[in-house]
């Protein structure tokens, strides 16, 4: 599936099963297919020369459990100490952030999060919004997400001066342990 999603693919560390089934244990719940064969088939780098999504990794750098609960412990951090705080979120349904789970960060500092619905086999992917306000919806799954950035819709996701990015993914370098 991902080689019709980049033109340019070159994989970094991938996940095991056992990662990912790791992963899904500490979070208590499954993880969604297509971000289960993205995390096996291109691994660890940045996607589209703009998004870096943790996978589920022995690799604290870029685990998946570990950095999300750093991204949500600093952006909560954030948000307690501004007392008048509001989401601004596209649908006016602001309790996506209540369920989620995020995932990945742009280079711009925007965060990817997961709305975490029970029995949903792919979740939505949102954009928190580097202001931690804008909330904007990104793609009914990790594919779609990749792929309307590569596009026009870009600007929906990451604001009006967007520009389309590339279809590219470059892993990090892998490295052998002495």
């Amino acid at each position: 599936m991902w080689e019709t999603v980049f033109t340019r693919c070159v994989p970094g560390p991938v996940s095991t099963q056992a990662d990912i089934a790791r992963a899904e244990a500490d979070l208590g719940f499954s993880l969604p297919e297509s971000y289960r064969t993205f995390s096996a088939t291109c691994g660890a780098g940045l996607a589209n020369g703009h998004f870096r999504i943790a996978i589920p990794s022995a690799d604290v750098e870029t685990d998946l459990v570990g950095c999300s609960e750093l991204m949500a412990h600093s952006i909560a951090a954030v948000i307690d100490l501004r007392p008048d705080h509001r989401f601004e979120v596209e649908g006016d349904d602001a309790s996506v952030v209540d369920r989620a789970c995020f995932f990945g960060r742009s280079e711009a500092g925007e965060f990817l999060f997961w709305d975490v619905v029970p029995d949903r086999g792919e979740y939505e992917i949102w954009v928190m919004g580097a202001d931690l306000e804008s909330v904007r919806f990104g793609g009914a799954d990790l594919a779609d997400l990749m792929r309307r950035s590569q596009g026009p819709a870009v600007r929906g996701i990451l604001g009006m001066g967007a520009e389309p990015l590339s279809a590219t993914f470059v892993g990090d370098a892998v490295t052998v342990p002495h």
